[in-house]
């Protein structure tokens, strides 16, 4: 096992020049800075908030509810005063959690409507919390907006990206079944996690009663069968423990921590400067192109410039938007932009809307451990061939299943034999079936700049403007109608539906607002992500996504960011970007 302690470095003198600048240490950027070094290339990769290295800094990864103060059932209410979006999603800010999430009042943004902006500033970003979930998309989803005619075409297509999804999926190690649907393009996989046996009857029941979906395995980035490669960066096989947003300890599931950092580690061409706030990109008129960044370091607030012949921006869709609109210059005087699309088309999945139910059968049965990944039922509606819905798009079900059991007696009061006793049965099993569906890019759905509010260093910060419409509405009362449909058809008890009316963010899913795009007059960034006018600045995270596609979109991420790497070294070779 890889337990890797802080590797300190000598300060990084201002002015210093490197092969390639990434910003954000995320997936997408973990992904940027392993390629881009094992290229060949020196590379700065820079992340606004703290240093987290591999196992010693997961503090409470092998901590039991016992040994925190509070059991991990409740926080203090000072703690809590930090976290008033981040605790939005009620499962965040934990004892065991709230490390891994920004503090709300450094870190402050304008919500003109709701919107629940989750985040984590430290290295490895939101790889260490992500939910793991990798999906292919399809040409179903690249070719949709040119033929409804909405937006603005993708600028590639599914034989574009899908050997650099294998590429991606070999390395990070997916867990999956081979399913042969069309529309979610089967991967590169190692074996699914087994169902359980609730799992099992509800993936029998509804793929025999209905003829027009699929329960499959969730395709998830977790170890199974570690391969040669794996084991080499110091990984190993998932526990089933499903601690997983404490930092896994194990390298099971896919994480900048625990595969990219040390891969781009060992090619001995990769400087971390944690710390650094990416305030903007510096643009020279005369030569046309980027020459650096500017930082404001955290903890000391002075600013600081470095340089690159290439700039990767992957700091989160809203981060990546926020410096490209915080670059102005004579040539871009509202931000580094000439479509007039940059802040525009805001996407995140819409969710928390399903159903849920009991299963009482089985009582006398168990399951070895806790699965993190459990069952998926990929997008049903409008698809080729069959009758249209009244809303556009489609939707998809995160199944999970547990069982009440000994952790719900931690709530209880009692002591002695007969608690003792009480708190070792099984009970009932529970089923949820959450859809998350694809948001359209509205082209008014947007993001700005503001200097009515700064935060702690006195930047401007973003101000939301965003919601969902009335194909959102029609899609998600179709999907609770469908979930209670199949817990019925399945023979489960006390079902109930349920809409929570989530708003946008809450889904950790925002895509768009710097997309990609066949022409400089209708998007940013061009087929390979890189920028149409400014030709050696990159960007392959969310902010560059063209629509919303219901599948969890991390995986594209990764292989966008390989792919993007790959152009951009190769460009630097024949000359046609400078050094």
């Amino acid at each position: 096992m890889n337990r890797s302690n802080s590797t300190a470095q000598p300060p990084i003198p201002s002015g210093k020049k490197f092969d390639a600048i990434v910003v954000g240490s995320g997936i997408s950027g973990g992904w940027s800075a392993k390629e881009l070094c094992e290229k060949g290339l020196n590379v700065l990769l820079l992340e606004r908030g703290r240093m987290i290295e591999h196992v010693s800094d997961y503090h409470t990864a092998t901590m039991n509810p016992w040994d925190f103060p509070h059991h991990n059932l409740e926080m203090p209410t000072e703690v809590l005063k930090r976290y008033p979006v981040q605790n939005r999603t009620g499962f965040t800010i934990t004892e065991a959690t709230h490390q891994h999430f920004v503090n709300d009042l450094d870190n402050p943004y304008v919500e003109e409507k709701p919107f629940d902006w989750i985040r984590g500033y430290h290295v490895g970003g939101k790889s260490l919390m992500w939910g793991r979930y990798s999906f292919r998309f399809s040409d179903l989803d690249f070719e949709a907006n040119a033929k409804e005619g909405i937006a603005t075409d993708w600028p590639i297509r599914y034989k574009d990206i899908a050997p650099w999804y294998d590429y991606v999926e070999k390395f990070a190690g997916i867990a999956g079944d081979r399913d042969g649907l069309p529309h979610l393009p089967d991967g590169q996989f190692q074996p699914a996690m087994p169902d359980n046996c609730v799992e099992q009857h509800f993936r029998q029941s509804i793929n025999k009663q209905f003829g027009d979906r699929k329960v499959i395995s969730a395709r998830a980035a977790h170890l199974t069968a570690p391969t040669q490669e794996q084991t080499n960066l110091g990984r190993a096989k998932c526990q089933y423990r499903n601690l997983c947003m404490r930092g896994c300890p194990y390298g099971a599931y896919f994480s900048t921590q625990s595969a990219t950092l040390p891969a781009a580690r060992r090619t001995k061409r990769l400087t971390v400067r944690p710390h650094s706030i990416v305030n903007s990109i510096i643009y020279d008129e005369k030569l046309g192109r980027a020459t650096g960044i500017r930082v404001i370091d955290e903890q000391t607030h002075q600013w600081h410039e470095f340089y690159g012949s290439v700039i990767f921006l992957n700091a989160s869709a809203l981060g990546s938007t926020y410096i490209l609109l915080n670059s102005t210059s004579k040539r871009f005087p509202n931000g580094m932009d000439d479509s007039g699309q940059l802040g525009r088309n805001l996407m995140d999945h819409h969710f928390h809307v399903g159903a849920t139910a009991d299963y009482n059968h089985d009582l006398d049965k168990a399951y070895y451990g806790r699965h993190p990944a459990g069952l998926y039922i990929p997008r049903f509606r409008n698809l080729p061939g069959q009758r249209p819905q009244q809303y556009t798009r489609g939707y998809g079900f995160e199944v999970y299943t547990n069982r009440e059991n000994w952790d719900h007696a931690r709530h209880e009061d009692g002591f002695g034999a007969d608690f003792k006793e009480k708190a070792t049965q099984f009970g009932t099993w529970k089923i949820t079936l959450d859809a998350f569906g694809e948001c359209m890019p509205y082209e008014d759905n947007r993001v700005s700049l503001t200097k009515d509010v700064t935060d702690k260093w006195g930047q401007p910060v973003l101000k939301m403007d965003v919601h969902y419409r009335e194909n959102e509405t029609l899609m998600r009362k179709d999907a609770q109608e469908q979930a209670v449909a199949m817990l019925e058809k399945a023979g489960f008890s006390n079902i109930n539906g349920f809409d929570s009316q989530a708003h946008p963010g809450l889904s950790i899913h925002e895509m768009g607002t710097a997309r990609m795009g066949t022409s400089p007059k209708n998007s940013v960034f061009n087929k390979f992500n890189q920028h149409h006018i400014v030709k050696n600045v990159f960007c392959t995270d969310g902010a560059s996504m063209t629509s919303s596609p219901c599948q969890n979109p991390s995986l594209t991420y990764m292989a966008l960011s390989a792919r993007a790497a790959d152009y951009a070294v190769k460009a630097l070779k024949r000359g046609d970007l400078p050094r």
